[in-house]
């Protein structure tokens, strides 16, 4: 599917998750049928090798930062097993400490960590998750990182609602007045167990579907880092490197990979990233899109961010900012103990 194909099918799924319109099926029934019974012998191995246990990574980092009447920035992850961090033995591997740890360094100030997000959740489960973040007003996260998509499609989720329920939590944490960074739908295509033609149809409907939650998210005003096509070829390359023991959630290499696409666009988010990284570079191909094509390229290229830009361009549509930030290389962080958030 070319770019601008894939560009006019998420702003169909778009506009129908923002006026109430049924689902628009990304593939056919039949084919669907197919890839769901993939999909589910992939959960299958899900466990085997691992306990299934989620670290809990929440806690203080970059402590040595500390400074007298300075509140730490606090964090927030929320999404699904991949926001979760399933799959990796140690709170220090998943994405929130990588991240946390991250933007500590960056920041040169402490970063409290809390993680919301739910093994298994589907977008639909975002409005219980945000409601936990936004329960007390005097504790709203300076960041919130989303991470949500995969089970929408092994769910068959209708795309319109799958975007419509990440938009509204997208539009309920700006208006508290947190910054927020979502990280697309992965490609699903790079599953182990999923065969051809089969893994072709899964990365077509996960693209399709990063590329619709983009033009949600930026109009909300929040920004998008595709995790889709940074993961799926440095999978589909390294498998026994960046995937985990049950084949199926990214291991502590692959959740490395995936904060290190993440973490400039958090700081960026939060005015920290060096003022001439925030021009256009024309040299790495970034610049202004409508945002649909923008959304469509991201979900092509590794790590890309849209963020939204000039309010109208031509003909009134929105216009976004593609970005394809320097990545940042993460070490794991030292231990923390956990101190409550």
């Amino acid at each position: 599917m070319t770019s601008m194909s894939r560009a006019r099918v998420a702003r169909r799924i778009a506009a129908g998750a923002a006026y109430g319109g049924g689902g628009i099926g990304l593939a056919g029934a039949a084919a669907v049928g197919l890839l769901l019974a993939e999909m589910q012998l992939a959960r299958r191995h899900v466990g085997n090798g691992t306990s299934g246990r989620v670290p809990v990574a929440d806690g203080l980092y970059g402590t040595a930062y500390t400074v007298p009447d300075e509140p730490p920035l606090r964090l927030t992850m929320l999404g699904d097993s991949t926001a979760a961090g399933q799959g990796v033995h140690r709170a220090g591997q998943t994405p929130g400490a990588l991240l946390a740890s991250g933007l500590s360094a960056v920041a040169e100030r402490p970063v409290r960590l809390h993680n919301v997000a739910l093994p298994g959740a589907c977008s639909d489960d975002l409005d219980r998750q945000v409601s936990l973040v936004l329960s007390d007003p005097a504790r709203v996260p300076d960041v919130c990182v989303i991470m949500i998509g995969a089970n929408d499609v092994t769910h068959r989720m209708p795309p319109t609602r799958s975007v419509r329920h990440l938009a509204c939590a997208v539009r309920r944490l700006r208006t508290a007045g947190a910054e927020v960074v979502v990280g697309t739908c992965p490609d699903l295509g790079t599953i182990e167990p999923v065969q051809q033609p089969l893994r072709w149809l899964a990365r077509r409907t996960s693209r399709q579907l990063a590329a619709a939650q983009t033009i949600g998210v930026v109009e909300q005003g929040g920004r998008t880092v595709s995790l889709g096509d940074l993961l799926g070829p440095e999978f589909e390359a390294n498998p026994r490197e960046l995937f985990g023991p049950d084949n199926y959630h990214p291991s502590a290499e692959g959740y490395a990979t995936a904060a290190m696409a993440v973490l400039p666009t958090v700081c960026a988010a939060l005015g920290l990233w060096p003022a001439e990284e925030e021009r256009p570079d024309a040299f790495r191909h970034e610049g202004f899109l409508p945002v649909a094509r923008a959304a469509a390229e991201a979900a092509s290229d590794a790590g890309t961010e849209v963020t939204a830009a000039l309010p109208s361009g031509p003909r009134g549509r929105p216009w976004a900012l593609l970005k394809r930030r320097k990545r940042r290389r993460l070490t794991e962080p030292e231990p923390t103990a956990p101190t409550g958030v």
